[in-house]
């Protein structure tokens, strides 16, 4: 997608959610306040209902990426395409059917 790298999450805590589309992973405010930079068609940061509708607290093991073209894990994790960041390993629910269009 773009080079700017997305944001670092500000707390890994309990408030850490994943994007269900490209597993980017931040706080819920972050989401609230600039969306996902990966999915910006989601426009989380003009909803905050597609926040929830769009992200999930349940997930598995975090990777961080700084060059996602050069790294063979995001290679592996299909990320490669995506923003330098914070991903989850592994999400444990799908994006709502209304939002697969």
């Amino acid at each position: 997608m773009g080079s700017a790298p997305a944001q670092i999450p500000t707390s890994f805590g309990h408030e850490l959610r994943a994007c269900l589309r490209c597993r980017l992973v931040k706080t819920y405010d972050q989401f609230r306040e600039s969306g996902c930079e990966n999915c910006p068609f989601f426009k989380m940061d003009e909803d905050n209902e597609r926040v929830v509708d769009c992200t999930t607290p349940n997930f598995n093991g975090i990777i961080s990426v700084m060059d996602p073209t050069r790294s063979w894990a995001a290679r592996w994790l299909r990320i490669s395409r995506f923003v330098p960041g914070c991903y989850t390993l592994a999400v444990s629910e799908a994006l709502p059917e209304d939002l697969q269009v």
